[in-house]
């Protein structure tokens, strides 16, 4: 009874002291890959890049998961060696001010300069009446046209 008891206590440590499966594991590293910048394509994570680089943080991010490290200590190395650029949702703060605004400023530079240039057409129209010799080249243009 005695041994039983043992066997039945080991049995009860072991499934609480949960060991990662592959899968799990594999899950864990295609989330946390995804939310990583590839530093040489920059326009995809290192889960989606087959560039060199990409590939050896891939094999870093699976080899601090699988020594335990926790998604957000993974994250944290990964800003500490490479940067805030590193993450696709970077944080909000002063250095970072850029990433996160400059693409309004740049849409509303577009917007200003468009009705700029809007405004100038209008004024040169207004400005400018067409001459005589331009009225009758337009007219002829128009008379050989409705002869064809």
């Amino acid at each position: 009874m005695h041994k039983l008891i043992v066997m039945l206590c080991l049995m009860l440590a072991t499934n609480c002291y949960a060991v990662q499966t592959g899968s799990d594991l594999d899950a864990r590293v295609a989330h946390l890959t995804e939310q990583l910048r590839c530093l040489v394509c920059q326009n995809q994570s290192i889960a989606e890049s087959q560039a060199d680089l990409a590939m050896d943080l891939k094999r870093e991010v699976r080899e601090m998961l699988e020594a335990g490290k926790s998604d957000a200590e993974v994250r944290d190395f990964m800003v500490e060696r490479y940067g805030d650029f590193v993450l696709y949702d970077p944080p909000m703060k002063t250095s970072t001010l850029l990433l996160w605004l400059g693409p309004l400023v740049l849409f509303l530079a577009a917007i200003g300069a468009f009705i700029w240039r809007l405004r100038q057409r209008s004024r040169e129209q207004d400005a400018a009446p067409p001459d005589e010799a331009e009225l009758a080249k337009a007219r002829a243009l128009l008379t050989n046209k409705d002869e064809q």
